[in-house]
This record gives structure tokens, C-alpha cells and sequence, in this order.
């Protein structure tokens, strides 16, 4: 996952300081995701992984609200409906984790992703939520689960 998160980032120009490229989970998703208020779920075709996206709790924010995390497929995923498949599934393990909340941070040239998630219901906030530590994100979100 840590080579999709590189090349879908630098692709759209997110490898600076702010953005999540830089998280200390990328490089060791296993280990960030053990707890079990969390999830990462992956897309793989033919033994390759190809994508995934996961939820876990938001740094500084109330235990009700979870955070999209790590949610990026390679082209050759993109416009088959698999972003919303796994979003759905995303917001399914944050349900059943006890989350009412769901918080995301994204890019205002990401237009199929935040098409995406006004499909999915979420709501542009005015500002970030939380400490993520991603402060080169333009674009915030919350739905109500």
C-alpha cells in the first residue's frame, strides 16, 4: 500500500509537508491498523494489491468520530465503482465499531473523489477537524453515520 499511497500522492502533486504521504503509518500499515476501533481493507486482482482505504479514530477529536484514512486506488481501478464499493465498506466497519462520525480530508483537484463523497452523503465542513497533522488539505468532510 505504501507504493500506491506514493504514486497516487505525487500524482496530484501531495508529497510536501501537510499531506498524508508523509504519515508514519504508511510505511508500516499493518501496525496501525491492529486496534479495534480501526479497519483497512485492500483491493487486489490477480495477487497484486491495487488499492484500499480504511477507517481509525480522529486524532483530537471526540471517540464518536472516525476518519477515512488511506483510501487510494491505481488507474486501473478507478471508474469501475470500486471507490464506492469500498467507501460503503469503510462506513460499515466504522458502524459497527461504534462511530457516528466520519470525518475526511481531501484536495480541492481531486474532483471524482469529492464527487465521490457528496454521492456518499458527506458534508463540506469550513475547516479541518481533529489533528491530523495534514495541513495541505484544502478540502474537509463529515457524514453522520
Amino acid at each position: 500500500m505504501a507504493a500506491i499511497i506514493r504514486e497516487v500522492m505525487r500524482s496530484v502533486g501531495a508529497y510536501g509537508p501537510g499531506y498524508s504521504i508523509n504519515d508514519p503509518e504508511v510505511d508500516a500499515m499493518s501496525a496501525h491498523y491492529p486496534e479495534l476501533r480501526a479497519a483497512f481493507f485492500i483491493v487486489e486482482v490477480g495477487g497484486c494489491v491495487l488499492g484500499g482505504g480504511g477507517i481509525g479514530p480522529l486524532a483530537g477529536a471526540e471517540a464518536d468520530v472516525c476518519e477515512l484514512r488511506k483510501m487510494y486506488f491505481l488507474p486501473e481501478l478507478r471508474g469501475r465503482g470500486l471507490g464506492e464499493k469500498m467507501l460503503r465498506r469503510c462506513l460499515d466497519a466504522a458502524r459497527v465499531r461504534g462511530y457516528r462520525r466520519c470525518y475526511l480530508e481531501t484536495l480541492t483537484h481531486m474532483d471524482a473523489a469529492q464527487r465521490l463523497y457528496a454521492k456518499t452523503g458527506f458534508t463540506p465542513l469550513h475547516g479541518p477537524l481533529g489533528a491530523t497533522g495534514h495541513s495541505s488539505c484544502n478540502r474537509h468532510y463529515l457524514l453522520e453515520l
